[in-house]
């Protein structure tokens, strides 16, 4: 493994907050992609935290994120609605539509939202502890572009659309996790490329359909579970992109491709308010016991003991927010120096490779 620096929270926030401005985003919307990104590697969740630094410079640098977006809510219904993100920066246009979700959702009981046109949005999870801090149920959906071969075929058409599902608890920590359709994120491929690492054959195949342990022989990537996982992901790009009137399928933009356009992406929040259907204390509660019971639960051979979906990551997340946060060297002494960005991607594939 490539040797890592560890730094604090707060250096590695301002790293990221201070190279998204210099390639041209406000200051507003650059501090909230770097509370992501410090999240999302404070969990260990590295493919979607500072390796993707150098994307989203290039990307802003170059018009392809709208840097003074007019974003606008469109409410569609008693219980639904639409937030037009103007291709702005993915997390900050995600974050803003979350907002009219979780009070659409308190005062109606549930809420849909879809977010119309934005840039990659990040890991689900991020937006889900808002969610449950807000004693409030969730499912967090995103399009991504085609990277996944369909069951039993040998092109990619669908993205690793992923999921996330969030429920408050009486306990100490929230019920939490986030999950590709695919069997692993494009990201932990990124991940193990900066890494130098082999990659499970499980994970991907080549161009010929074979499967590879070669990060950099990427041609597809394959669903979790064959066909269960190819469904969905189909789910998910129904109800983030073609729903919403947008790119759907093979039809999703390329994010190495076109770094001068606009991607537009989609997302959608479903919120359910547990209230309306039971006692919220009670509810809590019983979350708070589902986890205790799964952690009574006898380990297998091999392992320390049972945890609850996402509970991994939480733990992670209290150790490095502690302890400082590892990242690849190469990624901190760019995110160190003065370059803006490497200036590499642009018609590309979905796997940063020439089309």
């Amino acid at each position: 493994m490539s040797d890592v620096v560890i730094v604090s929270p707060k250096e590695l926030h301002n790293l990221i907050q201070n190279k998204l401005e210099k390639a041209g985003l406000k200051s507003e919307h650059a501090d909230e992609v770097a509370r992501h990104l410090v999240f999302a590697d404070s969990c260990g969740i590295h493919s979607h935290g500072a390796v993707r630094v150098d994307y989203y410079a290039e990307r802003i640098a170059k018009k392809g994120v709208t840097i003074e977006p007019e974003m606008y809510f469109e409410k569609t219904g008693p219980s639904t609605g639409i937030f037009h993100g103007d291709n702005a920066i993915g997390q900050y246009v995600a974050n803003e539509a979350l907002k009219y979700a979780i009070e659409m959702a308190k005062e109606t009981g549930v809420s849909v939202v879809g977010v119309s046109k934005l840039s990659h949005s990040g890991t689900m999870a991020y937006y889900l502890e808002e969610i449950t801090a807000n004693d409030l149920i969730g499912i967090s959906i995103c399009q991504s572009d085609p990277m996944v071969v369909p069951f039993g075929g040998r092109e990619p058409y669908y993205g690793t659309n992923p999921i996330g599902f969030g429920a408050p608890s009486a306990g100490k920590l929230p019920i939490i996790f986030d999950m590709a359709t695919s069997v692993q994120a494009w990201g932990k491929i990124l991940d193990a490329r900066s890494k130098n690492l082999e990659i499970p054959d499980t994970w991907a195949v080549d161009r010929r359909g074979v499967p590879t342990t070669n990060p950099q022989d990427v041609g597809a990537l394959l669903p979790i579970s064959g066909p269960k996982g190819y469904g969905l992901m189909m789910m998910v790009d129904i109800l983030s992109g073609l729903m919403l009137g947008l790119p759907f399928g093979g039809h999703v933009s390329s994010m190495y491709d076109k770094m001068s356009e606009g991607r537009d992406l989609g997302h959608t929040f479903i919120i359910i308010d547990p209230a309306k259907f039971m006692d919220i204390n009670k509810f809590k509660e019983n979350i708070a016991k589902t986890q205790e019971e799964l952690h009574n639960i006898p380990a297998a051979e091999g392992f320390k003991q049972v945890y609850y979906p996402g509970e991994t990551s939480q733990l992670t997340y209290e150790k490095y927010q502690k302890e400082g946060i590892p990242v690849e060297k190469g990624i901190y002494e760019y995110l160190i120096s003065d370059i803006v960005h490497y200036d590499k991607f642009g018609g590309q594939s979905a796997f940063a490779s020439k089309k």
